[in-house]
């Protein structure tokens, strides 16, 4: 990974890793985690090869439609 990309704000990024997502969101990386087991086909999942990444904003716009995660 490039320094840039290392130093690029998580709000800037197009996806996150899961430890991204929880520092980002405020979410324990074990409940992001469930969410991916429990949604493989969800709009703000991607794969990256054999890693999960979450879509920054399709899941801001799950988290704002949600009433509990």
């Amino acid at each position: 990974m490039s320094e840039e990309m290392k130093d690029m704000p998580l709000s800037e990024k197009y996806t996150l890793s899961v430890d991204e997502a929880a520092l980002y969101f405020g979410i324990g990386q074990k409940k992001l985690r469930r969410l991916i087991s429990f949604n493989p086909g969800a709009d703000y999942l991607i794969m990256i090869g054999q890693r999960v990444a979450f879509k920054r904003r399709k899941f801001e716009q799950f988290i704002d439609d949600a009433t509990c995660i």
